[in-house]
């Protein structure tokens, strides 16, 4: 889908019902069937409450996201199959067990095996029926404790902020690299500095995200770092993150990244999203967007060396 200003029809009054359910659209609709300024104004606001790039325009991420908006913990059952389920309500479970200290992973909205497992455990603990499905009596017990746990960040927070702190050798790290718009020299470099010290590397040659976070998951990699470029001159570096969580890794090596870039790139901001190469990937993972091309490319060994030392230094 990808649904921007003009465009008009069902779909557009389709989106306009999302928007309205996820309490993005607040004022008044002159036209439902219109994608008008309104419109772009509530995608944008959307975008930015999940993490995603401010575009105003409705893609196929940003249309994602508003279906998986659309559900409350207890709207539907929640199992383990096959594709995973995926929804607020999902996060929501998450963000519990978490804080009961049920360890279900990284808080991803994504109920895959770690998050059935801690509900089967967090089930058999409370004397209900452990098998691992989220029904209403499974919802009202959790809701019950999670008003005596307090707002702390969970175990899931904790895990990852220790993983983090203690750090890994360089030598025999998996490394997954990939890039998307033409950096293949960017990216060799990259892969030459740091096989140079003895890591394991993944290189991707496909440009379609979801090549990289499934070769990069299947791997076993301990970390992922992704070259984009932007039309706009955007200069950042993202890290996955949610309200409820956010990757401590990753986020230690976007400041690494950030401080050896300023003399090359300078300008470049760290931002905490959502977008899927950073929430599907299961590992530390940074997104580095650097704008053009021609910017990239220009500075591009000198960009390869300044995040190599980032690696270096995140991996002690």
């Amino acid at each position: 889908m990808l649904l921007s200003l003009g465009d008009s029809g069902e779909d557009v009054r389709q989106l306009h019902r999302r928007l309205g359910a996820a309490g993005f659209l607040t004022g008044p609709v002159d036209n439902w069937d219109l994608y008008g300024s309104a419109t772009e104004r509530a995608v944008s606001d959307f975008q930015a409450d999940r993490g995603l790039p401010e575009t105003g325009v409705c893609d196929d991420i940003t249309w994602s996201a508003l279906l998986e908006a659309w559900w409350d913990l207890g709207d539907r059952p929640l199992m383990l199959r096959s594709p995973n389920l995926r929804g607020d309500d999902v996060g929501e479970l998450q963000r519990i067990l978490s804080r009961l200290g049920f360890d279900c992973g990284r808080i991803d909205g994504i109920f895959g095996p770690l998050a059935a497992r801690a509900l089967t455990d967090f089930q058999f603990n409370a004397g209900l029926t452990a098998d691992g499905m989220c029904h209403p009596d499974t919802v009202a017990y959790l809701r019950l404790l999670s008003k005596k746990t307090g707002d702390g960040p969970g175990i899931a927070a904790v895990r990852d902020s220790e993983e983090a702190r203690t750090g890994q050798p360089l030598e025999g790290l998996r490394v997954a690299v990939g890039q998307f718009g033409e950096l293949e020299h960017l990216q060799a470099a990259l892969c030459s500095a740091v096989r140079g010290h003895g890591a394991m590397l993944i290189e991707f040659a496909e440009t379609d995200p979801s090549e990289h976070w499934k070769k990069a998951n299947l791997f076993g990699a301990d970390v992922y770092v992704g070259f984009e470029v932007l039309e706009e001159p955007t200069r950042r570096i993202s890290y996955y993150s949610v309200p409820a969580f956010e990757s401590a890794g990753g986020r230690a090596l976007a400041h690494l990244a950030e401080r050896h870039l300023r003399d090359v790139v300078p300008g470049v901001r760290i931002e905490g999203m959502r977008v899927p190469i950073l929430r599907e990937t299961k590992m530390p993972a940074i997104l580095i967007s650097l704008g053009p091309k021609t910017i990239i490319s220009d500075r591009a060994q000198r960009i390869a060396e300044a995040i190599f030392l980032a690696l270096t230094a995140w991996a002690p």
